[in-house]
């Protein structure tokens, strides 16, 4: 994802900041709730802007237009929830955007509705639904991880195919079109983002020896 500067029209990139909005309030208030209930947490919190930062700046060309890497927001969906990543998310795309060129200012809000928002709700539905079905944490994190990467590709695939229809088949000529060429390099991403995290939750409970807890944290109302 990542859409660069200038590609998307200019009432696109405002609907989407409009439609990414209420999202990154709601994530700031459960931010704050968070912070001051657990101030312990503020390490973990920085762990896991750090852990997106750093896998969604390993950038390989894909669709023109746009790049295809790990985006590492499925850590922070499934211990903090899909709220506190829409405002990590936003503060890492917004830094990649002034310092690497990795994105853009007038695309910011498409790329944090995809990262930042789609990505962390699939990474975080899935960890609960694989919860309740008895999965295995790591189970359950790898899947959370990996099939939220996937749907921050599916996301930005519609946002091209908005943008830019296929003369022929349309819109959804053009999803297939854009989702076709992602899946080449975003498929073995996924995977290798899945067993990278489940890697990383390992270290964190670990540490924390409170395995339970991060499932609390990550299950307490959105």
């Amino acid at each position: 994802m990542h859409i660069m500067e200038g590609y998307l029209p200019a009432t696109h990139c405002a609907g989407w900041f409009a439609a990414s909005a209420p999202f990154m309030v709601g994530g700031a208030v459960r931010l704050r709730r968070i912070v001051a209930e657990r101030p312990q947490s503020k390490m973990t919190l920085a762990a896991a802007g750090a852990f997106t930062f750093v896998l969604s700046a390993l950038k390989m060309p894909s669709v023109t237009g746009s790049c295809s890497h790990p985006t590492g927001t499925g850590l922070g969906a499934v211990v903090f929830g899909p709220g506190v990543m829409a405002v990590l998310g936003t503060i890492v795309l917004l830094f990649q955007a002034l310092l690497l060129a990795h994105g853009g200012l007038t695309t910011l809000g498409a790329n944090v509705f995809s990262m930042a928002i789609v990505g962390p709700w699939v990474s975080w539905a899935v960890w609960r639904l694989a919860g309740k079905l008895g999965a295995s944490i790591a189970v359950a994190v790898f899947l959370a991880a990996a099939l939220g990467d996937l749907a921050t590709y599916a996301t930005t695939s519609v946002q091209l195919a908005l943008a830019y229809p296929d003369p022929a088949s349309g819109i959804v000529g053009a999803v297939l079109k854009f989702g076709g060429i992602y899946a080449v390099t975003q498929v073995p991403l996924a995977i290798a983002e899945g067993l990278l995290t489940v890697v990383v939750m390992n270290a964190l409970s670990g540490r924390a020896g409170k395995a339970d807890e991060i499932r609390v944290l990550s299950g307490e109302e959105q």
